[in-house]
């Protein structure tokens, strides 16, 4: 456990909350945000892997008061000690007294271990504060998260992102939203600014999160066509590379294309998105569409040949090593 470490405060909060409750359904205690924060304001960040790291980094540079958790805390301090603010001992600690608080942490069981009990965020977290989950997720978690913040007069936004780590590292990630209550949205939009590119609203709790499974089903799909299609070219005695530069510019162009077609036919693939992240996103995708009724055979067989790069030990390999796949056998 570490003591809360106050280094430097980058920026103040311009604004404040005024939270008006009314009783809906059951039980719950519904915030609604009423007022506007200012330009800065102070923010928790819990999670701090490859992408929550440079989304941190990205919120105290624009000059947002903000306050570090993870479950490691030497990756905490060492955090602080390079772009100061502070870091908390626990996610409720972290929580105390800021407007958002910022969840990128592994799957629904991580997001629920930092949320809920007496040391979670939401033990936490003041009424009229916005809850913003960045990690990619079931839209059943996104969803129990939204009842479970309104019992505490606290907003939710489920957020996952697009762009890997080099669009976190780079500010310029795609930010896929769901929100029972647009001005939740509304209100964390300009602060998820500092490391997006684009971000929208696609409905209530959870339309953020079904979102990202098209995206992770389109990815999937494209990466193994691209696979397939530059080992053909390699076996038909093509300059694989030549025929990258020539096709971008015709309908087969893709971002898969431009930045791993010519790593591909390297064989290089020690950076990117890693195939164990990858499974464990076609996994909620596979077990939503279950529910929901749709077909999926091309994503569901693509999963098992990543089953097999990782039987090949490529569990860290980025997602265009499928094509080790087919070059190799």
């Amino acid at each position: 456990m570490i003591d809360h470490i106050d280094i430097v405060a980058a920026g103040n909060c311009g604004g404040s909350f005024n939270v008006q409750r009314r009783f809906t359904g059951c039980c719950a205690a519904r915030a609604f945000v009423t007022g506007k924060t200012g330009q800065m304001s102070s923010v928790a960040f819990i999670g701090l892997g490859v992408m929550g790291t440079p989304m941190a980094r990205h919120l105290a540079a624009a000059g947002h008061q903000v306050t570090v958790y993870n479950r490691t805390p030497e990756k905490a301090l060492a955090w602080v000690a390079l772009y100061g603010n502070r870091a908390a001992p626990t996610p409720r600690e972290a929580a105390e007294g800021v407007e958002f608080v910022f969840l990128c942490v592994g799957d629904d069981n991580d997001v629920r271990d930092v949320v809920y009990g007496p040391d979670g965020a939401l033990a936490g977290a003041g009424a009229g504060a916005v809850l913003i989950d960045h990690t990619t997720a079931s839209a059943k978690v996104a969803k129990e998260l939204a009842e479970a913040a309104a019992e505490f007069g606290v907003g939710f936004v489920d957020a996952p992102v697009s762009g890997g780590q080099a669009g976190a590292e780079n500010g310029q990630l795609t930010i896929m939203c769901g929100a029972d209550d647009e001005a939740f949205y509304e209100l964390a939009k300009p602060v998820m600014g500092a490391y997006a590119k684009a971000s929208a609203l696609m409905g209530a709790a959870g339309s953020g999160q079904l979102t990202k499974m098209v995206n992770q089903i389109l990815i999937a799909g494209i990466v193994q066509g691209l696979a397939e299609g530059l080992n053909f070219a390699v076996k038909a005695g093509l300059d694989p590379e030549q025929v990258t530069e020539v096709i971008k510019y015709g309908a087969a162009q893709s971002w898969q294309l431009e930045n791993r077609g010519r790593t591909m036919v390297r064989d290089e693939f020690d950076f990117g998105f890693a195939v164990e992240w990858m499974r464990k996103d076609l996994a909620i995708v596979l077990d939503e569409a279950h529910r929901n009724g749709a077909r999926l055979p091309v994503t569901a067989l693509i999963d098992q040949f990543y089953a097999q790069v990782i039987a090949r030990g490529g569990k860290r390999w980025d997602t265009s090593s499928l094509i080790n796949l087919l070059a190799t056998d």
